[in-house]
C-alpha cells in the first residue's frame, strides 16, 4: 500500500509522514505543536517585557493550545500528523483562529498586528518542522532507492 504523499512510498502505517492510527509520530507531532505554541507565547511575553514565569506563559498560550487541540480533533490529524496538508495547514490556521476567538471572549487583546504576528510566527513553527520532516523523509526514501 502506498502513501498519497507525493514522492513518498511505503506502508502508511509505518511511515513517519502518513500514519494509519495514533502512533509515535502523532504523539511527537502533537508534542512539537505544544512546545512551539509555548515558545511562541514565551517569546511574545518577553518581547513585551512581561514576566516569563510558567503561569504567565501558560496564561498567554492556553487559547492557542485549545485551538490546536480542537484542530487536531476536527482534522483527525493523528492520521497524517506530519503532512503539510491538511494537518499542518489546518492545525496552524485552527490554532490562530480559535486562539484569537478565545482571547477575545476572555477579554484579552486581539488587534490586527498581533493576529498577523501570530499567523506568521506559528506558520514558521507549526509548518516549519513538518516541512523539515518531509524533506528528511524524502531524502531517506531517495537514499534507499539508490
Amino acid at each position: 500500500m502506498t502513501s498519497s504523499t507525493p514522492g513518498v512510498s511505503g506502508n502508511p502505517a509505518s511511515h513517519p509522514v502518513r500514519d494509519a492510527g495514533f502512533s509515535r509520530s502523532a504523539a511527537l507531532a502533537a508534542a512539537a505543536d505544544v512546545v512551539f505554541i509555548l515558545v511562541f507565547a514565551a517569546i511574545g511575553r518577553d518581547a513585551h517585557q512581561r514576566a516569563e514565569d510558567v503561569t504567565g506563559v501558560l496564561a498567554t498560550a492556553w487559547p492557542f493550545l485549545a485551538g490546536a487541540a480542537a484542530s487536531w480533533l476536527v482534522l483527525r490529524a493523528w492520521r497524517a500528523p506530519l503532512a503539510l496538508w491538511p494537518a499542518g495547514v489546518g492545525v496552524w490556521l485552527g490554532t490562530v483562529a480559535v486562539g484569537m476567538l478565545l482571547r477575545a471572549a476572555t477579554g484579552q487583546t486581539v488587534v490586527l498586528p498581533f493576529v498577523i504576528v501570530a499567523l506568521l510566527a506559528l506558520a514558521v513553527f507549526l509548518l516549519g518542522y513538518r516541512l523539515l520532516a518531509l524533506a528528511v523523509d524524502r531524502f531517506r526514501t531517495r537514499r534507499r532507492q539508490a
